[in-house]
């Protein structure tokens, strides 16, 4: 099982572009609508083969759900993934600021054992 600190340094990496929030900002704003790869490379001006590779990142997180309608593939957000995150990333700094009892040995902390719902699944 990944630790939860590792799951979490996985979900923040892919957070940790500024393509993909921006392509969360497009989604998350535009409620419960579903977007091609072509609408979203459209929407910031950037090849389709670069959007397809940052949608995949995003959907292996969990961020994004997709939707097969033919040849065409849409996507849309997954507002409950986002909000879990939010609240662990919340609840990531909260914890960052008290004091170990585990002599930091991160295999004895049930922080770092805690499930993340298994909503990663190797973005990298």
């Amino acid at each position: 099982m990944i630790g939860h600190i590792k799951n979490m340094a996985e979900v923040l990496k892919a957070l940790g572009d500024e393509k993909r929030l921006k392509i969360i900002k497009i989604f998350a704003s535009n409620n419960n609508e579903t977007f091609c790869v072509s609408d979203v490379a459209n929407q910031l001006d950037i090849s389709q083969p670069a959007t397809s590779q940052h949608i995949k990142i995003l959907k292996n997180i969990g961020i994004l759900e997709e939707n097969r309608r033919g040849f065409r593939v849409f996507y849309k957000i997954n507002s409950d993934v986002l909000a879990e995150y939010r609240n662990d990333i919340d609840e990531l700094f909260k914890t960052t600021f008290e004091k170990c009892q585990y002599n930091f040995s991160c295999d004895k902390c049930p922080y770092n054992n805690k499930s993340l719902s298994e909503k990663s699944s190797n973005a990298y």
